[in-house]
């Protein structure tokens, strides 16, 4: 409840004197998730909300239909295909997690020209014609930079893990950090490689790049990494070193354990899986007629020290520290960005 408090209450300020309702009716519409990958417990517990969510509100009669549709691997070519198979199915809105901020550009254009709304999110669009969810990823890396500043004031060696390459969310986080130590210039990243969002994908990948670099104070990550990177320091005689976090269960777990034993600091971050579900109360807000902002944006999740045990108990097992959205949340959400 504190996540879903934190995440809602400005936006809930300011729009307490602006209207809600809308015009039209959706039980009769047809909204389409097309996801470009779901290999990993973060994607897994979006698509987990997703189904949740969007199956109350078929139940209830507020949409017809809201299927989800992943592509086998993270190929632009792939999921335009899929679009452009979603706009002959006849679908009312597409709900889309992009594998690339522009290649999907003509796809998303030919939805709209034939009518259908586009809502993209976390992955996000440039095509003007959809409208994006989007999480400040650039300030979720820089802020681990500053976090590590507070910690280790004298600065020292980085290595980055980065996620899926050539995706919007991948390069925005990893700017980020990087802006993050120019603007600290105490710290250097000596290594970087690519985990995927995926903790055996991190623990194959640090463990391979760790024999050929020096001494290493802290691992600057983008969710998914963090406890395979553990797990790797583990396996070496190497000092534990401050691996920022990011929600997923184990690797909460794992922090619990180590805060617990040894009194083990570190900060997890992460945006929240169930941003699907905001992007699919924003479809069907457009859908019903509701003037809705092109640009939208979320915060991003952040645990710390203090708050550990909270969120961990909040989360489950093999899942993410979520906030799922309710169709008032959307409105929340769209009303403050008016």
């Amino acid at each position: 409840m504190r996540i879903r408090n934190t995440l809602l209450a400005s936006a809930a300020i300011l729009c307490a004197a602006m209207p809600f309702s809308a015009s039209a009716d959706t039980s009769d519409k047809r909204i389409a998730l097309s996801n470009n990958y779901a290999g990993n417990s973060w994607r897994q517990a979006m698509l987990t909300s997703w189904d949740k969510v969007t199956g109350e509100a078929v139940e209830a009669g507020t949409v017809a239909a809201a299927d989800a549709f992943t592509t086998a691997e993270n190929q632009v070519t792939e999921q335009a295909a899929q679009i452009q198979n979603l706009i002959l199915q006849g679908y009312d809105a597409i709900v889309l997690n992009a594998a690339s901020p522009e290649g999907l550009n003509g796809a998303v254009k030919e939805a709209c020209d034939a009518g259908i709304t586009v809502v993209s999110f976390d992955g996000i669009v440039t095509e003007p014609c959809a409208w994006r969810i989007a999480v400040d990823f650039h300030e979720m890396g820089r802020s681990q930079i500053e976090y590590l500043a507070g910690r280790l004031p004298d600065g020292g060696n980085l290595l980055e893990i980065r996620g899926l390459a050539g995706v919007f969310v991948d390069d925005e986080i990893s700017a980020g950090i990087h802006d993050g130590v120019e603007a600290y210039p105490q710290f250097k990243i000596v290594g970087s490689v690519h985990g995927d969002w995926a903790q055996d994908v991190a623990q194959k990948a640090v463990a391979g790049i760790l024999p050929s670099l020096p001494e290493i104070d802290a691992v600057v990550t983008q969710g998914g990494d963090g406890y395979g990177a553990a797990q790797a320091f583990a396996a070496t005689d190497r000092e534990m070193p401050i691996i920022i976090m990011g929600n997923r269960h184990d690797e909460l777990t794992w922090w619990k354990e180590q805060k617990d034993a040894n009194g083990y600091e570190t900060m997890s971050v992460s945006i929240a899986p169930g941003v699907s579900t905001l992007a699919f109360w924003v479809a069907q807000q457009i859908l019903d007629g509701k003037d809705v902002p092109k640009d939208l944006t979320v915060p991003f999740l952040r645990i710390d020290q203090d708050n550990l045990e909270e969120n961990l108990e909040n989360t489950e097992a093999g899942g993410v520290a979520n906030v799922e959205y309710s169709q008032e949340d959307a409105l929340e959400v769209i009303n403050a960005a008016m």
